[in-house]
């Protein structure tokens, strides 16, 4: 069985008109979790809470068998924020040397590396990168000390299909390693297609699922249908609906619907949509 590099039991945090309301969820090393939810969702204050950069009001949290707070354990986090970075008059060259004091293991030749790689000029101020370099420089650092568990906040937000397919490729490359995780907070769900095998929805500051993504696309599907057919079904089985004047449409399990019923393949966005704008959501 796999050691877990992140867990959350029973997250609770409020403040202002927001909260989050028993959080939990698991993270086993060799996984990319992708955290989904609408803007507001709760997604940045979840990662914040792992990092300890905010304090919840109870439950607990486990980071690589530690404390966020830990500085052993901070030392093998990689983390982009998506309202976070480095000062904007800082350039590449300035990051690596301030990174290299902040960090026991921090490799300066690969940080050089790559920003070589995505081209990003080592002299020029971060203010003047664009919103891609600037999420490239913040994924070299992360990169660049030997982390095994990634946490990233959107990260291909406002960012062009071939730059994001470029990020994802790097995330590809740092999960050859059987110890790493990566817990990835995104809207985009198309790239959570691509590398998340476990996928986490977070709606309004509660967890809504939490689920092996094939596990969760295979069991369920969309059904097309009357209100009698619905009705007719195990409640156990429908997952969320919308029920209109021409007809229904639900999110179901497979297994809960008789065989020669026509079910349609569900993604991850059809799930999002149907859980946060359906009935009775569960």
């Amino acid at each position: 069985m796999r050691e877990n590099a992140l867990e959350l039991h029973g997250i609770c945090k409020k403040y202002g008109g927001f909260a989050l309301r028993n959080v939990g969820f698991t993270l086993p090393r060799g996984t990319v979790m992708g955290l989904i939810g609408e803007n507001g969702a709760g997604k940045t204050t979840t990662i914040k809470a792992v990092l300890d950069l905010i304090r919840p009001d109870s439950g607990e949290i486990t980071v690589l068998g530690g404390h966020g707070s830990n500085p052993s354990v901070r030392e093998k986090i990689g983390v982009v924020l998506e309202d976070g970075g480095f000062p904007s008059t800082m350039s590449a060259v300035q990051v690596s040397t301030l990174l290299g004091r902040a960090y026991k293991n921090w490799n300066a030749e690969q940080f050089a590396s790559y920003i070589e790689k995505f081209g990003i000029d080592r002299e020029k101020a971060i203010k003047d990168y664009s919103k891609g370099m600037k999420t490239k420089l913040n994924l070299a650092a992360a990169l660049s000390h030997d982390a095994e568990l990634l946490l990233l906040d959107e990260p291909t937000s406002g960012l062009d299909p071939v730059v994001r397919d470029e990020v994802l490729d790097l995330l590809y490359d740092f999960m050859q390693d059987e110890n790493h995780a990566i817990l990835l907070s995104s809207h985009i769900t198309s790239d959570l297609d691509k590398i998340a095998d476990e996928i986490t929805f977070i709606h309004k500051g509660e967890v809504l699922l939490s689920e092996p993504r094939d596990e969760l696309l295979d069991t369920c599907g969309i059904l097309r249908c009357t209100a009698d057919q619905l009705d007719a079904l195990d409640p156990s089985a429908v997952r969320a609906k919308r029920v209109g004047a021409f007809g229904c449409e639900a999110l179901v399990r497979r297994d809960g619907v008789p065989a020669n019923w026509s079910v349609e393949p569900v993604n991850i966005e059809q799930i999002m949509l149907f859980l946060t704008r359906g009935e009775d959501a569960r």
